[in-house]
């Protein structure tokens, strides 16, 4: 006899340490066709945003004194945010998404998956077959393909890695979970909470956001880019807290992918490397509540952000962290994007067509979905705080929620199991937007995250990268 799985909500909630006696406070609405594939996507998406909604009502309550607010999740809703980036308009502009070089190409053994959207990622690539970096699209696309086709996936992968590109060949999830990078995955929590320290409890007040919104009156620094971190920080803006995203100078970053979500938030340049960034960086770390960060294991120790180093500073402290393979095993320290892993892992694999090239999802899910949970990991960790003290420490990586879609929800339901659009049912007009910025005039999804008393858009949309100061909105 089969098994009956919990639901993904159950699961996520349960992965959270929440009361499960919450769980009768959620209410989902069903929309028949969104994101229909042969994996549970919807599953995945309908359970993240839910339990990011139901730890937001929960902090709520526990903030005011009040009861837990009921959440209303919409699949056409959910389904919208997670393909949100598809959706953005800027002035009647569509957003840019993948550039010629991130594709699939045949190897002599499979296929290989290539991530060259930046012009670094991009330079790295070329440089390996000998190319400069302002090869032309085409001419570098044919290069590319014919180099491929003669050598093997693995040795591409290792190659292209080597000279700090991005290149992975696809696996089935067998092969995966056989490999030592899917293994040091084995047995490790969708979310990983510790207890840092025994801080006394800290209460801020609601300050400097709209009273009675869970995260008002809190202070939250962004150092993510991408997606997955900047959708955690996104929702953490829109449930009141202020958020004040820091980039480098020297990392270029997409100001399309900001235009989608930077809503609700600032956003700074800061140069870690010199006295100056140093300085402003510690002022901002004297005052703050959350610390989220998204870059790679390791890449920030040296400037004193390791989560032990955070709370030491400022006890208290919540950190969020995710990473694209994890923090332990061979790839834990390696650069990863939502495309290289669902190929990694086998998702590509599994969502191919008949004899074709390895699929790929109908949304960035492993991105929003684990972005979603990560926010739903810091409002959880605030409200537990607020309960017993302690500095927190959450951790959540892309790999991870990628076995959690492979093995371990629910099947999806028979009605949309597909990868060709069949069944799409659901218009998303209904939920999305639009709204005058600095950017200009932005066409975008609506928030998912929805429970009594929650807003019904952001405070603010997003501005151009770096044009803020570094520095609070309010004193306290």
């Amino acid at each position: 006899m089969n098994q009956v799985r919990a639901s993904g909500i159950e699961q996520a909630w349960a992965a959270l340490g929440g009361d499960p006696a919450l769980l009768a406070r959620i209410g989902t609405a069903g929309r028949g066709g969104a994101l229909p594939a042969r994996l549970p996507v919807m599953e995945l998406a309908r359970s993240t945003v839910a339990v990011c909604s139901l730890a937001a009502a929960e902090l709520a309550a526990r903030r005011t004194g009040g009861p837990v607010p009921r959440v209303r999740i919409d699949d056409g809703a959910v389904a919208t945010a997670f393909t949100g980036e598809r959706h953005l308009r800027i002035d009647g502009r569509a957003a840019a998404t993948f550039a010629p070089l991130s594709r699939f190409w045949r190897s002599a053994d499979g296929w290989v998956r290539t991530h060259a959207n930046y012009p670094h990622h991009r330079a790295r690539l070329l440089a390996v077959l000998g190319l400069p970096a302002d090869t032309p699209d085409e001419v570098a696309v044919a290069a590319v393909a014919a180099s491929f086709a003669g050598r093997r996936g693995e040795e591409i992968e290792r190659t292209v890695y080597a000279a700090g590109g991005l290149a992975v060949a696809a696996r089935t999830p067998a092969q995966w979970a056989a490999d030592p990078r899917g293994a040091a995955l084995a047995g490790t929590p969708l979310v990983a909470g510790e207890r840092l320290d025994d801080a006394p409890v800290r209460r801020t007040a609601a300050s400097g956001g709209e009273p009675g919104l869970p995260a008002a009156g809190l202070r939250v620094l962004d150092l993510t880019r991408v997606i997955a971190g900047p959708v955690a920080t996104r929702a953490l803006a829109l449930l009141g807290a202020d958020v004040l995203r820091i980039d480098s100078p020297r990392l270029p970053e997409s100001p399309d992918a900001h235009a989608d979500t930077g809503f609700g938030k600032r956003s700074a340049d800061l140069d870690l490397d010199r006295p100056s960034g140093r300085a402003a960086l510690d002022a901002l770390l004297d005052d703050v509540d959350v610390v989220v960060v998204g870059y790679r294991p390791r890449a920030l120790d040296r400037f004193g952000l390791t989560p032990r180093a955070l709370a030491a500073r400022r006890p208290g402290l919540v950190v969020g962290r995710l990473a694209a393979w994890g923090f332990s095993g061979p790839w834990a320290e390696r650069r990863g994007f939502d495309s290289l892993v669902q190929v990694a892992t086998g998702i590509a694999s599994v969502q191919a067509g008949p004899g074709g090239p390895p699929g790929a999802l109908p949304a960035q899910a492993l991105d929003h979905g684990t972005g979603y949970l990560l926010a739903a990991a810091v409002l959880r960790a605030l409200t537990e705080q607020h309960d017993g003290g302690g500095s927190r420490l959450v951790t959540l990586s892309l790999a991870r929620t990628a076995a959690w879609l492979l093995d371990e929800l629910p099947a999806p339901a028979p009605e949309g199991p597909g990868t060709d659009g069949a069944h799409a049912s659901y218009d998303p007009e209904k939920w999305l937007t639009e709204t005058d910025s600095p950017l200009g005039r932005l066409r975008h999804a609506l928030p998912a995250v929805a429970f009594d008393g929650s807003p019904a858009n952001w405070p603010r949309p997003p501005g151009p990268l770096g044009a803020d100061r570094p520095g609070w909105l309010a004193a306290r």
